[in-house]
Parts: structure tokens; C-alpha cells; sequence
């Protein structure tokens, strides 16, 4: 079971690399025309699957659905946007540390309690963001913002996807996620409309299907394995996607940046392992 869960979670990782390599290579186009395409090809598998099953598009928690959606658009969007400052093995890394804004934010909100050890573990990646900021000239300051804020919308999304709990079916969840992406991102797109030429077309497309891709795996991954050895695996996509960076983009890497790049992943591994323990 683990090794398919691990097969599960690396076909996850390249999804997810492609898509962030494709947005990098399409930085001309405006973040939120990026977000419309993005939503259009997952819709092309969500609507049908609804359908198939005969699940209501509507949802049981509509409030909290919809609340979800305009969070996670404006953490997507923000990511987009931070794509074009950062080199994308950096700016991947620095997203990842969400779960810390999610820790923070179920403290206060959800009750929860955190372990001491994590807050060490918190700190241990955060670590690794400063270490990117203060020795990584590469780490452009509004860039470092933006992806900073799309994690902190991030960490919201994580709170009310635990509220939303099993009341709605996980499609619906995202297919209201896309749906409000498609929406948003057509409209606030108009002024920056760039129409696509050639294979443009099919790259942004292509966005929707890799996202779905590297979604769809790491939920079979999460569902075959235990949480503590399935979920530090994503972090695979920190590896593909600096791969991606150096060999396509040409992008370097200091060892600033890597000792960054690492803190951060070992810092949020560990507290993977620590709360799946609880």
C-alpha cells in the first residue's frame, strides 16, 4: 500500500510541477487570466463527475463553500502572481508554509491545541524563509510578499475546508472552488486580456488538467498510506519543480537558498509527523 501511495503522491508532485512551470512560462499573461484557464480545465472534469454520480453542485454548506472558493482564488492568484518575481523552486517552498498560518489559525478559531515540539518545528521553517529573505539575492522582495500572502489565505482555506468537514462531497468542494475562479478570474482578467496565440492556447488549458491531476493522486495517495508517511511526500514537488526551474527557465540556486529551501521542508515534515502521531 505505501509503495503505491508513493507512486500515487510522485505522479501528484509532477502535476503539480508542470502547472507551476507552465505559469511560469506564461508570466506575460495577466495572474487572473491564468486563474480563468486554470478553472476551465478542471471544470471539464468536476461538472461531469458531479453529474455521473448525481451529486447536487449546490452544496449543503453554501456559505462556507462559497467562502472557500474567494479564499482560495485569492491565495491562487497571489501565487500567480509571485511566480514572476520568484524562481519557482523558491516561491513553491515559501507556499508551503501555509500550514503554519493553518496551525495558528485553528488555535484561535477551531480550539485546537498545538504541541510544543511544533512550535519548534514552525520555527525551524520559518527559519528557512528568513535564510531565503536575508542571504538569497534572488528573493525579490514583492515577490516574497506575495507568496507570503497567498499562504496566509492559504492556511485560511485549510480551516474552512475542516469546517466544511463531510457535509459536502470533496468535488463539490472544488468544483465551487473553480467555479468562482472561473468567474472572478473573467471578470478582473478584461483589462488585461491578452488573447493566446498558437499553443498558448492549449498551455493554458493544460493548466486545469495538471491541477487536477496532482489533486486527484495525492487524495489516492492520502487514502492508501497513513497521513504521517503519505502527506511529507508533496514535498516531492519542491524537487521536480527546482529541476524544472534549472533545466527549462535556466534558474540557479545558492546554497543559501537550498539551506533555505530544506529548513522549510524539514521544519514542516516534521510537524506532519508530529500531529499525524496525535
Amino acid at each position: 500500500m505505501l509503495k503505491k501511495a508513493i507512486q500515487f503522491m510522485i505522479i501528484s508532485a509532477i502535476g503539480f510541477a508542470f502547472l507551476n512551470a507552465i505559469v511560469k512560462y506564461l508570466s506575460d499573461f495577466n495572474a487572473y487570466q491564468i486563474v480563468f484557464f486554470r478553472s476551465i480545465g478542471t471544470l471539464f472534469f468536476t461538472i461531469p463527475l458531479l453529474l455521473k454520480y448525481n451529486i447536487s453542485m449546490l452544496g449543503n454548506k453554501k456559505t462556507l463553500l462559497v467562502l472557500r472558493g474567494v479564499l482560495g482564488v485569492t491565495s491562487m492568484s497571489l501565487f500567480f502572481m509571485s511566480i514572476k518575481y520568484l524562481p519557482i523552486g523558491s516561491a513553491v517552498s515559501l507556499r508551503y508554509i501555509s500550514p503554519i498560518f493553518a496551525a495558528v489559525f485553528a488555535v484561535f478559531i477551531l480550539k485546537e491545541k498545538i504541541k510544543p515540539i511544533q512550535w519548534l518545528f514552525f520555527l525551524i521553517a520559518f527559519g528557512g524563509v528568513v535564510v531565503l529573505k536575508g542571504f538569497d539575492t534572488q528573493i525579490d522582495t514583492t515577490g516574497l510578499l506575495l507568496v507570503l500572502a497567498s499562504a496566509f489565505f492559504s492556511g485560511l482555506v485549510f480551516i474552512i475546508i475542516r469546517k466544511i468537514g463531510s457535509h459536502d462531497h470533496p468535488i463539490v468542494v472544488v468544483n465551487y472552488f473553480m467555479m468562482i475562479a472561473l468567474i472572478a478570474g473573467g471578470i478582473l482578467c478584461i483589462p488585461y486580456w491578452k488573447t493566446p496565440v498558437g499553443w498558448q492556447w492549449a498551455l493554458l488549458l493544460s493548466l486545469g488538467v495538471f491541477g487536477y491531476i496532482g489533486q486527484l493522486y495525492m487524495t489516492k495517495a492520502l487514502q492508501l498510506a497513513e497521513t504521517n508517511k503519505a502527506a511529507p511526500l508533496k514535498y516531492i514537488e519542491v524537487i521536480f519543480t527546482m529541476l524544472i526551474g534549472l533545466s527549462w527557465f535556466h534558474e540557479s540556486y545558492t546554497l543559501w537558498s537550498l539551506l533555505g529551501i530544506v529548513l522549510i521542508v524539514i521544519g514542516l515534515t516534521l510537524n506532519t509527523y508530529v500531529k499525524a502521531a496525535k
